[in-house]
C-alpha cells in the first residue's frame, strides 16, 4: 500500500521539485548529455554490451560518494577478478568524475529516476547480480525491485546522524518497510548500529566496518601533486608561500576568508589564499566578492597563461581535483561549517598531512569531528574571530601543525581496513544467497 501511494504521488512530487531540479542542472552544466538514461532510456550499443554480463550495480549520488564506491570496487575486484560493474550517479559533477576515473570494467551511467516504470526498465537493461548503495541513498522502488528479483541489496558506509534519525522516526511507518529490504548495512560508527535498527533494519544485518571514506589504506597520492602535470602552474606560484586553504566552501564563507586573509597578511606578508568552492558554478560570484576586497584573483584554469605570478588568491574552477590540491596548503579550513550547516569531509587534507580547522557546524561528520577535537587532531572554532586566532597560531607554529596532523592520523587509523571489511562482507553475503 505504501509503495502504491508513493508511485501514485510520485508524478505530483516531480512536478513540484522539477523547476528547482532543472535550474540546478542548468547551472552546473552538461545536463543534456545522456539525459535519457535518467528516464531508463539506453542506446542499443549499451543494451547489447550489458546483456552479455551480470553486473554489480554501484550507486553513488555525487563526487564524494563516487570516490568511495570506486575505492570499494577496486577492493571487490581483488576478490573477484572478473567483476563487471555499472556505476550510476545523480549529478553531472559525479558523472564527470566517475567517467574520468572509472576503469574499463565499470560502465558509468546516470541514475534512473525512482519511478516504477523507469526503474523496471533500468533493471531490465542493467541486469544486476547485486546492488551496492552508498551512505544514505535508499529509494523505495529500487529496493522493492531488488527484493522482488532476489538481488542482494547492500548499503555501505551507512551514516545516520541523530538529527536524520529523528526525522526518519517521525515517518517510520513510511520508511521502515524500505529499510527492512536491506540485506546488509555496513555502518561507520558503533552508535549507528542502534540507529539503523530502530528504523527497521534487522540487527543481524548490520555490521560495524568503519568508514571507507576515512580508511587511510590504499589512498593514492597522485604523482602530479608533486609538481608535474596539470597541477604544476599554481604549485610553482605557491611553492615558497604559506597557503591558507578554504576547502569545499559554501556561500558566505569565501568573503569571510578573504577578510581574515587580509588581516593575517599584515603579519605574514607572503601568505596566499586558495579557495576550492563546493560548487564550481559559483566561481564567478566568488571572484567578484574577493575582487571587491581589492584582492588579485586567478582561476586555476588561467594560471598557466597569466603573467601575474603571485596572485593574492587562487580559485579552483575544475571538478574532481580538490584532493590533489590539498598538498599546497599550510592550513586548511573546511567549508560548510561556519555560515552553513553540515560540514565537509576533513579526511582528505589529513591524509596528505595538513592541519584542519572547522566551524561549529559539522553535523554530517559529527562523530569524527568530536573525536578529532577531543584527541587534539583538529581545531573547532565558533566564529570568525576565533577562526582568525586559530589560523594565526598555526601559521606561526610548525610544530603545532605537525602535532595536530599526527593526532588526526591516529584517529583515522581506527578506520583502517574498512574497505576490505565491507568488501569481504559483500562477497560473503552473495555466497550465502547463492547457496540458499
Amino acid at each position: 500500500m505504501i509503495r502504491f501511494l508513493y508511485n501514485l504521488l510520485w508524478p505530483l512530487g516531480l512536478a513540484c521539485f522539477l523547476p528547482g531540479y532543472f535550474l540546478k542542472m542548468v547551472r552546473r552544466g552538461g545536463y543534456r548529455e545522456k539525459f535519457g538514461q535518467r528516464l531508463g532510456i539506453y542506446d542499443r550499443e549499451l543494451r547489447v554490451r550489458l546483456a552479455k554480463q551480470r553486473s554489480t550495480w554501484l550507486h553513488a549520488v555525487s563526487v564524494g560518494e563516487v570516490m568511495i564506491v570506486l575505492k570499494l570496487a577496486q577492493q571487490l575486484r581483488t576478490l573477484k577478478p572478473d567483476l563487471d560493474c555499472v556505476l550510476t550517479t545523480t549529478t553531472t559533477t559525479g558523472f564527470a568524475l566517475a567517467s574520468k576515473n572509472a576503469p574499463p570494467w565499470i560502465q558509468v551511467l546516470y541514475t534512473p529516476l525512482d519511478f516504477w516504470p523507469v526503474m523496471r526498465r533500468a533493471f531490465f537493461v542493467i541486469r544486476p547480480a547485486k546492488i551496492i548503495l552508498v551512505e544514505a541513498e535508499i529509494w523505495p522502488n529500487l529496493a522493492a525491485e531488488a527484493h522482488a528479483r532476489r538481488i542482494p541489496l547492500v548499503l555501505v558506509n551507512a551514516r545516520l546522524s541523530p538529527r536524520s534519525e529523528r526525522r526518519f522516526r517521525r515517518f517510520r511507518f513510511f520508511v521502515a518497510p524500505t529499510f527492512r529490504l536491506l540485506d546488509l548495512v555496513c555502518v561507520q560508527e558503533l552508535d549507528d548500529v542502534d540507529r539503523w535498527h530502530r528504523l527497521g533494519v534487522e540487527r543481524n544485518r548490520i555490521r560495524h566496518t568503519g568508514s571507507i571514506k576515512y580508511d587511510p589504506a590504499d589512498i593514492d597520492r597522485d604523482a602530479d601533486v608533486q609538481g608535474t602535470g596539470h597541477l604544476a602552474p599554481v604549485r610553482r606560484v605557491n611553492l615558497e608561500r604559506r597557503v591558507l586553504f578554504g576547502g569545499s566552501t559554501h556561500r558566505g564563507e569565501e568573503e569571510l576568508l578573504g577578510k581574515v586573509f587580509l588581516r593575517l597578511r599584515q603579519k605574514f606578508p607572503s601568505l596566499c589564499l586558495f579557495i576550492a568552492p563546493r560548487h564550481v558554478e559559483r566561481v564567478r560570484e566568488i571572484r567578484a566578492q574577493l575582487q571587491a576586497l581589492s584582492l588579485q584573483v586567478r582561476l586555476v584554469s588561467e594560471a598557466a597563461s597569466q603573467s601575474e605570478t603571485n596572485p593574492d588568491c587562487v580559485l579552483l574552477d575544475r571538478t574532481g581535483e580538490l584532493q590533489h590540491w590539498y598538498e599546497i596548503a599550510t592550513v586548511v579550513f573546511m567549508g560548510k561549517s561556519l555560515t552553513a550547516q553540515g560540514g565537509q569531509n576533513p579526511v582528505e587534507p589529513i591524509i596528505v598531512g595538513k592541519p584542519v580547522i572547522f566551524g561549529p557546524h559539522m553535523e554530517n561528520f559529527a562523530t569524527l569531528a568530536k573525536t578529532l577535537v577531543s584527541k587534539d587532531g583538529a581545531i573547532q572554532v565558533s566564529d570568525v574571530d576565533s577562526l582568525e586566532q586559530a589560523l594565526d597560531k598555526l601559521l606561526r607554529d610548525g610544530q603545532a601543525r605537525q602535532r595536530l596532523v599526527q593526532n588526526a592520523r591516529e584517529v583515522l587509523n581506527q578506520h583502517r581496513g574498512a574497505t576490505a571489511r565491507a568488501a569481504a562482507l559483500i562477497a560473503e553475503l552473495q555466497s550465502k544467497q547463492q547457496q540458499g
